[in-house]
Order: structure tokens, then C-alpha cells, then sequence
């Protein structure tokens, strides 16, 4: 199969989707590479490097769509790559269909095969791991009085007192944040609804942290005396209501900071807009907010190689034995497929769009064989289905 390997070209955006190691192993596992010009240049990878891998380098995005049977890239689809999208072409990237309607219109358009990366990872996206641990550092040095903080240092002073840090959300994004902000001594309170999940890590750090139950009220009643939150919940984006709207605010101290590490639209947090590295912060009701859409490309080497690493096995399982029975043996993949040859099949973007769609096994038909079995990648469900005749 012809791979191709896009350069991303999102505002802020620096990884690469896969390094020259993974060209490696595609190619010895039979198949062709084309990278695009520069794809890795950003991360630290060379176009040499990828020559030697065996890839095929070509100068423009054009080439490589025309090209392609599969692409990668790590970002969501462009507007300006929509012409480029063709029937029975396959796409993986970080699609985040459900928020994103023109982007999907036009997949569907196009009939082609897309994936949405972010649903894929079985043990969780590496992205999500480093947007938890930089995002923290990106909110102490938000906390600088430099940048407009109320300028406290993390684990305080001989005489000054450490910083108080709220993390709203207990999964691989909050773990995160809460292993490098503990680590530099911060008075840190974590909040999640899973009691099983505070538990554990309550034991973890042998409960010299605080837990609580995550509820608008409970933040609200720690906010006066938090210095910074980091919001890390995946909110639910048929939910208009919010966890911190602006009137709680108020009751911080100015300087005090928010990171919006989540950064859904609608999101958790209402006064919360997406930023880029350029223009990170913004303050509202005198809290410094940093919202940041893309946290994990300030790092883009460690995370290209991570993600790389992560992804890896599912682009050869596709390659190898293609899409349907990738799906049949790894059922992260099937729920991950987003739209079939001009047929929706995420259940969470037919839920909020209103789109109808049809299950991955279905318009595969493959509902018959025994399949590797997945959780829904969201709360959100549909019975907004698509009947085949």
C-alpha cells in the first residue's frame, strides 16, 4: 500500500505523525512511504533521515494526497486540504468530528475513509499525557508576575507559603499535571466523579493530596483560596451548562490563573476561548487564563516520538491486513472510524450534529464475526441510524 505522511499545517502546530523509526518499519513490512518536504523538520527530523529510512520525500501536500492511498497526519483536516479528500482514500488524524460540522460535510462529500485518531489509543493518547504535564508548566509560568500572575512559586519559600493547585479531572491528562506539580511541591486538590479513581490516587501519593467530588458546588467552595486550576475534564459537548462560569471568577484572587488543558467548545469553562502559543493569555474577572488548543506541539519531539511509538501498530494493522479486518481484531480502531465512502459512523457526531450514522460493523458487515471489543469513546449516544436497503 502507498502510505503518505502529511505535514501539519495547523496554527502552532509542530509534531509529525510518524518519525523516521516508524518508516522503517512500514517499509520493511512492505510498503510505500511518501513524506512530505519538511513533514518532521519542526520535531527534529530531517528529510534526510527519512531517506534513509526508506521514505520517498515530495515536495507538496498535493503530491502526497494525489499519491496516497492512506495518509496520517496529526491535526484535525484543513480547510484548505478539503479539495484534496477522494473517494476510498483513507485519512487518519485528530479529526474531533463532533465539534467540527464543515469538516465532517466535507468528508462525507469526498467519500472517503477517515479515522479519528483521538478515539483510537487503547491505553490512551500519549497527547494526552503531555498536554497534562506541560500544560502545568505552562501554568506556572503563567503565575509569573511577568506574565500577569499573582506571582507565587510553586512550592513556596522559606517564610512564603506553597501554591494552592486545583486539577479538575483524574484521568491521563490530570495524572499528569498532578505528577510535575506534586513532584515541585504544590498544595494540589484533585476532583473527578469516579470515587474508585480518587482512591487510588489518594493511595498513589500516599494521601499527602487532597481529593473531592467533582461538582460545581465543591469548586466552588475552594476557588477563594486556589491559586491556579487546571481544567483536564472532557466535557460533554451536548451540555450548555458549565463547572466555573464567570461569576465564580470573582471570587479569586486576581492574578490567580486558569488552564483550560481540555479546551473543548462548549467546554467546562465559560469564559474559556481557544489561544495559540503566540497569544496564549487573556485575563477575565482578573484571572489569567491560558488556553492553549494545542499544548503537546510546544514539545514536538518528545510527543512526535511517543505518538509515533502509540500509533504505530494500528497503521500496520490497517496497512497489513487492511481496514476491515484491522477493525474485526482491534476494536479501538472500529470505533474510531469515522465516516465509510460518503456513510457517518461516529455515534457521538451523529449525537450532536444530528447526523444520522451507521455502525462501523454494519456498513462493514462484519456485525456476524467475533469481534475485539471497545468502550464507547464518549457518554454521548445515538439511534439516529442509517437503514441499508
Amino acid at each position: 500500500m502507498k502510505f503518505g505522511i502529511l505535514k501539519d499545517i495547523k496554527v502552532g502546530e509542530y509534531r509529525v505523525i510518524c518519525t523516521p523509526a516508524e518508516v522503517a518499519s512500514i517499509v520493511n513490512a512492505g510498503h510505500t512511504v511518501y513524506a512530505q518536504k519538511d513533514c518532521g523538520k519542526s520535531a527534529g527530523f530531517s528529510n534526510e533521515a527519512y531517506v534513509k529510512a526508506g521514505a520517498v520525500i515530495l515536495d507538496t501536500a498535493e503530491e502526497i494526497w494525489e499519491k496516497c492511498d492512506f495518509l496520517a497526519k496529526v491535526k484535525e483536516i484543513e480547510p484548505s486540504e478539503y479539495d484534496y479528500l477522494r473517494e476510498g482514500q483513507m485519512i487518519y488524524c485528530c479529526i474531533h468530528p463532533a465539534g467540527h460540522p464543515e469538516e465532517v460535510d466535507a468528508i462525507l462529500k469526498s467519500k472517503c475513509i477517515a479515522i479519528t485518531a483521538e478515539d483510537s489509543h487503547r491505553h490512551g493518547s500519549p497527547n494526552s499525557e503531555a498536554a497534562g504535564k506541560q500544560g502545568a508548566l505552562f501554568g506556572l509560568e503563567s503565575m509569573l508576575t511577568i506574565n500577569g500572575g499573582k506571582g507565587k512559586f510553586v512550592g513556596g519559600l522559606a517564610g512564603a507559603p506553597r501554591m494552592n493547585v486545583l486539577i479538575m479531572g483524574g484521568g491521563i491528562v490530570g495524572q499528569g499535571a498532578l505528577s510535575v506539580l506534586y513532584a515541585l511541591g504544590a498544595n494540589v486538590t484533585v476532583m473527578d466523579i469516579n470515587i474508585g479513581l480518587l482512591r487510588s490516587l489518594g493511595s498513589k501519593y500516599n494521601n499527602k493530596i487532597n481529593t473531592m467530588y467533582c461538582t460545581k458546588e465543591t469548586i466552588a467552595s475552594v476557588l477563594p483560596k486556589t491559586d491556579m486550576v487546571l481544567n483536564c475534564v472532557k466535557w460533554p459537548k451536548q451540555r450548555k451548562d458549565f463547572l466555573i462560569d464567570c461569576e465564580m471568577l470573582k471570587t479569586m484572587e486576581h492574578g490567580s490563573v486558569l488552564v483550560d488543558i481540555s479546551n473543548d467548545d462548549p467546554g467546562a469553562i465559560e469564559s474559556s476561548h481557544e489561544t495559540h502559543h503566540d497569544n496564549p493569555r487573556y485575563v477575565v474577572n482578573g484571572v489569567v487564563h491560558y488556553c492553549v488548543s494545542n499544548i503537546p506541539g510546544a514539545v514536538a519531539h518528545s510527543t512526535s516520538v511517543a505518538l509515533a511509538a502509540d500509533t504505530l501498530p494500528m497503521l500496520l494493522n490497517i496497512l497489513n491486513n487492511g481496514l476491515v479486518e484491522a477493525c474485526v481484531s482491534n476494536g479501538f480502531i472500529r470505533r474510531s472510524l469515522t465516516a465509510y465512502k460518503g456513510y457517518l459512523t461516529h455515534e457521538e457526531t451523529s449525537g450532536i450534529q444530528g447526523k444520522p450514522w451507521i455502525r462501523p460493523e454494519d456498513i462493514l458487515g462484519i456485525a456476524d464475526r467475533k469481534l475485539d471489543l471497545a468502550p464507547p469513546a464518549t457518554t454521548t449516544r445515538s439511534d439516529n441510524f442509517i437503514i441499508l436497503k
